[in-house]
């Protein structure tokens, strides 16, 4: 095919453009939506989209038509307006010129998102007492896209202002369905890992459907939750997202966030060089006072003249001196008076009659001692006679001296015929010895047979 017949992306894009703009159903359209990635641009032509459940287009209002507004557009604001509709060639893209715009409502993501601002305020999650951020931070969490602009912004201004901090990435996705779920895990991560000393939550800027991951109730009661100080950086400056206000610090943007959380080394190096100076300077005024202090010092009567020092101890010495040996004195005469007083009441009342009285009665009483053990011993010899007698009579050798002896077999005394038997051996025993026998006849029966 010859080449004649393709068609550059030029002519193409005008050739659209040209039927956009002869359509007579395009040249006057009036749309209904909400408002999207609208950021005011003072004096100036007014980009932004509009949006419904299922699509999207971007508007541009020029300054003139923009000015005759009697309300501010804001984003999130269903609007009623009125344009025309054209293909700006730069992009190849469609878009709607607006003449005219009135408010209809409130779109439904930015009335959720003052619905869940009233809720959250209510609970006081924005009026918690907020973390105060780490001066000098060792490792800092940096929860973002890794391949955005905002990790390169937050990198190069860490590195240029406090570069012996540590940046550790946690990569998230900032956009989607998924994004809070995400964001939210990388949070508790972050926590449960710890040694981390602040918390970077960063995402550019965006619609608020961009945007809208950082206004799910989990992410904004993850960010009340961490124990960790978070700084927010979500969107542009004019952006205000809920996890801006929860969060302990809201920056405008990345490259905020990371001077919120780093000072600058330099500046922090020549503060301590001054305050090293200040403090040398200072301890060089406190030595110059203190020479001077000394040298007042010397000249003073008392190192001219030590001997002034003591000059009123000594006197003050002599007096206690004489004082003490005044009351030496007072004190002996009052022992000596009461010692003379104690002799002359000793002498009126002498013991001695009395020890000679108690000595007599300690005689009589020994004198009464010895008559009773004496009679007290008589009797005793008396009843100790008398119990040896009554032995004596009971003894088997008195029963046996009147003719009566026992029989013991095998050293056991027999006392049944029972057991004896014929030709037993046994040996008798009388009162003045023993002889042995052989059992011949056995008679059995009692004392009436004897």
């Amino acid at each position: 095919m010859d080449k004649d017949n393709y068609l550059t992306v030029t002519a193409l894009t005008q050739y659209i453009k040209r039927k956009f703009d002869v359509d007579p159903y395009l040249g006057r359209v009036y749309l209904v939506g909400e408002i999207s990635n609208l950021r005011i641009r003072p004096h100036a032509h007014q980009y932004f989209s509009l949006k419904d459940d299922h699509a999207k287009i971007n508007a541009i209002m020029f300054k003139s038509a923009f000015e005759k507004l009697k309300f501010t557009p804001e984003t999130g604001m269903k609007v009623l307006v009125t344009g025309r509709l054209s293909v700006y060639e730069a992009s190849g893209s469609y878009q709607i010129y607006i003449d005219s715009m009135q408010p209809d409502g409130i779109g439904a993501l930015y009335q959720a998102y003052e619905q869940l601002k009233k809720k959250l305020s209510s609970q006081g999650l924005f009026t918690a007492p907020k973390q105060a951020l780490v001066r000098f931070p060792k490792r800092i969490a940096v929860i973002t896209s890794p391949s955005g602009a905002v990790i390169r912004d937050i990198m190069t201004t860490t590195k240029r202002r406090f570069p012996i901090t540590q940046l550790v990435l946690f990569p998230t996705q900032v956009q989607g369905n998924e994004a809070a779920k995400e964001i939210v895990a990388r949070i508790q991560q972050v926590n449960e890992r710890g040694g981390f000393d602040t918390i970077i939550l960063g995402r550019g800027g965006g619609s608020i459907e961009d945007l809208w991951p950082f206004n799910e109730e989990i992410v904004a009661r993850a960010i009340s939750a961490s124990q960790i100080p978070i700084i927010s950086s979500v969107g542009h400056e004019t952006d205000t997202t809920i996890a801006d206000l929860v969060a302990d610090v809201r920056a405008a943007t990345p490259t905020a966030a990371a001077e919120l959380a780093t000072p600058v080394l330099s500046e922090e190096i020549l503060a301590l060089t001054q305050r090293r100076t200040r403090i040398f300077n200072a301890f060089i005024n406190l030595i110059k006072k203190q020479r001077q202090s000394l040298n007042r010092l010397r000249q003073s009567y008392v190192f001219q003249d030590p001997s002034r020092l003591y000059e009123g101890y000594v006197q003050n010495v002599d007096y206690l001196n004489d004082k003490l040996t005044q009351n030496m004195k007072t004190l002996l005469n009052n022992y000596q008076n009461q010692a003379s007083d104690s002799r002359q009441r000793l002498r009126i009342s002498s013991p001695i009659n009395r020890v000679q009285r108690e000595k007599q009665t300690v005689m009589n009483l020994q004198q009464r001692l010895k008559r009773g053990v004496e009679a007290n011993t008589k009797a005793k010899a008396i009843q100790v006679q008398h119990t040896i007698a009554a032995l004596d009579y009971l003894s088997p050798l008195k029963i046996m001296g009147r003719g009566y002896s026992y029989i013991t077999k095998n050293k056991r005394v027999v006392k049944r015929v029972a057991d004896l038997q014929n030709g037993t051996d046994v040996e008798l025993h009388l009162s003045d010895g023993t002889a042995e026998a052989k059992i011949t006849t056995i008679k059995p029966g009692g004392l009436e047979n004897d």
